[in-house]
């Protein structure tokens, strides 16, 4: 169940939206100045947000501003008036949609459940690309290694065969597979190359950490097992 905050100091409107919402099945929370809806939004603990633009003590896009230093929540503005510029300057500063006053509140929870939507499809990706093991992180997007939040250099093999081991843990990977997953299918090279990348990676990380990261399963290849 996502929790919706509603900025708004109409106090009509936020209990007409605050009333919807919670029919929807959604939890809601309510601020009535700028400064109250800041603070609440950089709590961490709403999903999205509803957003008037005219607050007292800080306006929408200042709310906005500052709150895209730190957080890239789904926010929906809400205004009064039906100006280009507003629009343009609500979504240049970071607002995931926009709409003008009155609104019919079927399209506002429908961009609602879009903006959800998409923040799920989002940290879906974000979790896809970054794999771990103990203290151990691979994050792909990045292409960086951490080890203790420690930066680990690797050259492009060294972090290709890290991550096939990270994307198949617990499983043992022939030497084989591992040549073509790091190597290319096409590679024409020396065949204990995986064996010359495995000693490589250890000695970057269990000579550096004290640990045993990459387990031999003689005869048959490598693995990485959780708890390692």
């Amino acid at each position: 169940m996502a929790t919706i905050l509603v900025v708004e100091d109409e106090e009509k409107i936020g209990r007409f939206l605050e009333l919807e919402l919670v029919h929807e099945g959604y939890r809601v929370m309510k601020a009535v100045t700028g400064r109250e809806g800041l603070e609440k939004a950089e709590s961490g603990q709403a999903d999205l947000m509803v957003l008037d633009v005219m607050l007292p003590e800080l306006n929408g896009f200042e709310v906005l501003r500052r709150l895209r230093k730190t957080s890239d929540m789904p926010v929906i503005m809400l205004t009064a008036r039906d100006e280009v510029m507003d629009k343009v300057a609500g979504l240049d500063g970071g607002a995931d949609d926009y709409m003008t006053k009155p609104f019919a509140i079927e399209e506002l929870l429908a961009r609602i459940r879009l903006a959800l939507k998409k923040r799920a499809g989002t940290a879906a990706a974000a979790d896809k690309n970054l794999l771990s093991c103990g203290a151990l992180t691979l994050d792909a997007a990045r292409y960086e290694v951490r080890y203790d939040g420690k930066l680990v250099e690797l050259t492009h093999r060294e972090f290709e065969l890290l991550r096939v081991l990270l994307e198949n843990k617990n499983i043992v990977i022939s030497r084989d597979t591992l040549l073509e997953k790091v190597c290319g299918y096409d590679y024409m090279g020396e065949t204990n190359v995986i064996d010359v990348y495995v000693r490589y990676l250890r000695s970057k990380l269990d000579d550096v950490y004290g640990i045993r990261l990459i387990q031999t399963v003689r005869g048959v290849g490598y693995c990485i097992k959780d708890g390692q």
